[in-house]
């Protein structure tokens, strides 16, 4: 895909000029402002992924050591059923909104102070139901944040410049992940990693939040709400704009058959493998996934920069996610999870910054551009609500982690 031309909405001519906040950028972003939304993602990341990948499975262990996997399917598949909603609700929510910090700013104030309340609940969560509503809100606090500083990308930054920014989001995300791995291993128990998890969200998100306002929006230049246009609104056809549709396609088949792999890692590296300190061994992993990540989406997203193209790259990519889930599934030890980890972290990074610049080009409307991402992320989300109810059977009755890799590898 070529870059469109520059002119109206998301790059196409328009007959009338659009208000300030809707316009697409003239010049670039500065480093001030794209690095403060990176430390935003990279805030977000680490307090989603250390509870998803460490946190979480050692609460459900303490709480029922029998069960442990459905419980952790249970807070996982409830948390991912919230963040469909949340993160396409906040983004349409943040288009209409008129503040002095920009539609964006307020959102990730709101997402970031409820997440870190609940980060907090979470640690004092007396049992299963506890746990599960608040992981419930964290899952909304983080998706609002989310939806709104990915949002502020197609307003603040030219689409030449957006594989960059794509790469360091995608290094934000993945250093995140890392981070949230390493303040769960260092914690030393779940009470600890949540409240670790906490501060640092907040930490990260404050700067942005004062430096990534944007231009508002007038209030006489919003829309007339109307409940049934909102809702409808949500329904991007896919006949009417294809490239959306394709786009939205390949991201949820990608992460669905990611979600599938590292759902269980822990268990896995526990119970399969035979690691003794799972925790670390998760971190271990994570760190080599990471460095291959932030390798790659720097140099992938600058690279679709100058070629002008993108699908190429996330074809590529795509492909090569793909196999690590075999490598998995073929050769279940230690070495084996090393490659696997070095050859995931070479795809996903060249995917996140290559499909997200892409993304980015085929919104359909200007206005929309929060509520658009917003269902784009629900190909994020969607796979992690699909993901319990696919593997828990799986792992219990159909074969084990083995059975599990295959059909993520498929």
């Amino acid at each position: 895909m070529s870059f469109p031309e520059a002119g109206g909405p998301e790059g196409r001519a328009s007959p009338v000029p659009l208000p300030a906040a809707l316009r697409d950028p003239a010049g670039r972003a500065g480093a001030g402002w794209v690095a403060a939304g990176a430390l935003t993602n990279l805030g977000i990341n680490a307090a989603f992924f250390g509870p998803l990948q460490v946190l979480l499975a050692q609460q459900s262990q303490a709480f029922d050591p029998a069960h442990k996997e459905a419980v952790l399917a249970l807070a996982t598949g409830f948390g991912a059923a919230v963040s469909l909603v949340a993160n396409p609700v906040a983004g349409a929510l943040s288009d209409r909104t008129t503040s002095r910090l920009g539609r964006r700013g307020p959102w990730v104030l709101g997402g970031t102070v409820l997440a870190f309340t609940a980060l907090l609940l979470l640690a004092g969560a007396p049992g299963v139901a506890a746990m599960v509503l608040a992981w419930c809100l964290v899952q909304a606090g983080c998706n609002a944040a989310y939806a709104a500083v990915t949002a502020a990308v197609p307003d603040q930054v030219p689409a030449a410049q957006r594989g960059q920014v794509g790469g360091l989001a995608a290094m934000g995300q993945t250093v995140g992940i890392v981070l949230g791995a390493v303040l769960a291993a260092l914690a030393g128990g779940f009470v600890l990693g949540y409240i670790y998890c906490a501060v640092f969200l907040l930490a990260c998100a404050l700067p942005f939040v004062f430096r990534g306002r944007g231009s508002p929006l007038d209030p006489a230049d919003r829309p007339p709400f109307r409940w049934a246009a909102f809702l409808k609104s949500f329904y991007v056809s896919p006949r009417r704009h294809p490239d959306f549709g394709w786009a939205w396609l390949t991201r949820f088949l990608v992460n669905l058959g990611n979600s599938l792999f590292t759902l269980y890692l822990f268990y896995f590296l526990q119970d399969e493998v035979g690691v003794a300190e799972p925790a670390k061994g998760v971190l271990v992993l994570t760190g080599i996934y990471a460095a291959m990540v932030v390798a790659t989406a720097l140099v992938g997203g600058s690279w679709s920069d100058r070629a002008g193209r993108r699908k190429p790259f996330v074809v590529a990519s795509s492909v090569t996610i793909a196999a690590p889930s075999t490598i998995a599934a073929l050769v279940p030890t230690w070495p084996g999870a090393l490659v696997a980890a070095a050859v995931l972290g070479a795809g996903v990074g060249m995917f996140l910054a290559v499909d997200f610049a892409l993304l980015t080009q085929v919104l359909p409307s200007a206005l929309d551009r929060g509520k658009d991402l917003g269902v784009i992320n629900i190909a994020n989300s969607l796979p992690q609500v699909l993901a319990p109810l696919l593997a828990a059977p799986i792992v219990l009755h159909l074969g084990g982690y083995r059975t599990l890799f295959g059909v993520a590898a498929v």
